[in-house]
């Protein structure tokens, strides 16, 4: 949930895509399902979907219609074999102060937020393609939530982390604790949940919650080039890397990536660029597998 010390911003909705700096355009098409809802701008470019939280007023809250567009944008991205990979990021100098907290007093509740968050966080962390969290000023409750679902999380310096619903007096999604705790270890899970407190950049990155700390002015350059490197590798590498450090696979899920490993020719093609002293040039997506 948004956390209700966080300062307000002052921040405009406009150019959300270019404070992103991904590559994407500033006016990219939304896709099929996604248009005509608010505060969720999705810009493609060079193979890398950006999608920029953008609700300025709320300093980037998710409101439930937020919530509830994302499973359905990430379809479509799944879907689009031009994306390789997909940045989550905010608009502005906030990534996303939670969830709308007005919107708990509403005809669904607390429960019917809940639900909607976990569904986007469970979607988020399924998605089929390698997803990087951009991170700046404040990443807090239901923003932690989908930072935490992303593969890597890329912060800049100032960035601050909570996970707040001790203030709130919710019980926090099981599947979100136990991904915390995976993230950042159970003691420091049980810092942020118990206290609901904010860390600095320094102990996220201490405690494994983010994977790199940029300056401000290089955190976009550093995830274009990640980005750039990552839209070079094996697809098929990537998603079974996905699927086992998710969970432990069993026979029929590894039976079904030895199969797609032989069929592919993404070895035989890495093997011939090596060789050959050139870029390779991989065919396996997620929609052939």
């Amino acid at each position: 949930m948004a956390d209700p010390t966080a300062p307000g911003r002052s921040v405009s909705g406009h150019g959300a895509a270019e404070a992103a700096g991904t590559g994407g355009t500033a006016s990219g098409p939304v896709p099929a399902g996604t248009t005509g809802t608010p505060g969720l701008h999705v810009a493609t470019g060079d193979g890398t979907a950006t999608v920029t939280i953008s609700n300025p007023a709320r300093r980037n809250a998710m409101t439930l219609a937020m919530w509830r567009s994302v499973p359905v944008l990430l379809d479509a991205l799944a879907a689009d074999p031009t994306v390789r990979a997909l940045v989550l990021t905010g608009d502005g100098d906030t990534f996303c102060a939670g969830a709308d907290i007005a919107e708990l007093s509403g005809p669904e509740g607390p429960r019917g937020a809940q639900a909607a968050a976990v569904a986007a966080e469970e979607a988020l962390a399924a998605f089929p393609k390698p997803t990087i969290a951009a991170i700046r000023g404040y990443c807090v409750g239901g923003g932690c939530q989908l930072a935490a679902a992303c593969d890597l999380r890329f912060a800049a310096e100032g960035a601050r982390f909570g996970v707040t619903p001790a203030r709130l007096g919710l019980v926090y999604p099981a599947s979100s604790t136990r991904r915390l705790a995976a993230l950042a270890g159970p003691s420091t899970a049980k810092f942020l949940l118990f206290s609901a407190e904010l860390i600095d950049h320094e102990r996220a990155l201490r405690t494994g919650l983010v994977d790199e700390v940029l300056p401000a002015a290089d955190l976009d350059r550093r995830v274009r080039e990640f980005t750039g490197v990552l839209r070079s590798r094996s697809q098929l590498t990537q998603a079974a890397a996905k699927e086992f450090t998710a969970a432990e696979p069993g026979a029929e899920r590894l039976a079904h990536w030895v199969a797609e490993a032989a069929a592919s020719g993404d070895a035989a093609e890495g093997a011939a660029a090596f060789l050959e002293r050139r870029a390779p040039l991989f065919t396996w997506s997620p929609a052939k597998g």
